[in-house]
Order: structure tokens, then sequence, then C-alpha cells
């Protein structure tokens, strides 16, 4: 396993256990770290997770550097390292989850950030669906958005399962 699989392993791990219990929910950073590191994560993982949610938050708080909602007639271009990243499917879902008002250009925005955090080589779709989860969990007033790609998510997972 690459280690930057790990922190992305954290991420789901604090995601599926955690980030349910919305903001209620205000765990005790050393002890976490300790029961992360219990669980068999790398604590220099554990620490990169933290700072990909930290840095996830800062971008939402600095809503000067966010972009403006674009013209109808607009559409986003992918530098190079983002087309590495994330494959034509991958910009294909991002596409369709920004038409289908999943996404905004802020949320589309902040989940191309969060993927070249990452620093994969490369990411699934499976992956990429997560992170849009990640982002919309911590975005407030993105409820709804949130729970339409749960449920795409979880009910992908579940046709996979049967």
């Amino acid at each position: 396993m690459k280690e930057s699989e790990s922190m992305f392993d954290v991420l789901m791990y604090l995601f599926e256990n955690y980030m349910e219990e919305g903001s209620e929910f205000s765990p005790d950073h050393d002890s976490l770290v300790f029961e992360l590191t219990e669980a068999g994560f790398p604590s220099g993982e554990v620490n990169k997770a933290f700072s990909w949610l930290e840095d996830l938050t800062n971008l939402r708080n600095n809503e000067s550097e966010l972009p403006e909602s674009p013209r109808s007639d607009s559409f986003r271009m992918y530098s190079p390292e983002e087309q590495e990243q994330l494959d034509p499917e991958a910009r294909g879902f991002i596409m369709f989850m920004e038409q289908s008002g999943v996404l905004d250009a802020v949320t589309r925005e902040l989940v191309i950030d969060r993927v070249m955090a990452l620093d994969l080589d490369g990411i699934s779709l499976e992956q990429l669906k997560w992170v849009i989860l990640m982002v919309l969990f911590n975005q407030p007033g993105q409820e709804h958005a949130h729970v339409l790609l749960e449920d795409i998510v979880f009910d992908e997972m579940e046709g996979h399962l049967n």
C-alpha cells in the first residue's frame, strides 16, 4: 500500500466512523490520533489526513479565494497536472455532478483542490466520489447535495455487494 493511499484510507476511516456525528463531534485530537495509530494507520499518514481536513476547512472559511459563479456559457479547463490526476472518466463525473446540481463552481474547485492534495498517482472514480462526499459534508448549506451523492455512492456499493 502506498503511503498516500494510507492517508486516503485514514480520511475514509474518519469519514465513515466520525463525520456522521456532525458538528456535535469534537474529539480530543490526541486521543483520536492514538485511536488511529492503534488501528494500524502510520502516524505520519494520520497527520497528513488531519492536515488535509484542516486545509479543506481553511479553504471553506476563506471565501475570498473561492471562484465566483461562472457564466452559463463557461467551462472548466484542467491544467496538465489536473488532467494527469483526473482521467477523462473522473473529469466527466465532476461535470455530471455539476450539471446535476450536486456541485457548484465553488464545490467543484474545492473537490479538485482536495484531489490534487491527495498526491495520488491518479484517482479512481470510487475515490473521487468519497472526496466529493467529504467536501460536501464540510460545506454548510450543501446537505441536499451531500445526500444525493451519498445515495449514489452507497447504492453502487450495495450493487457490488449483492
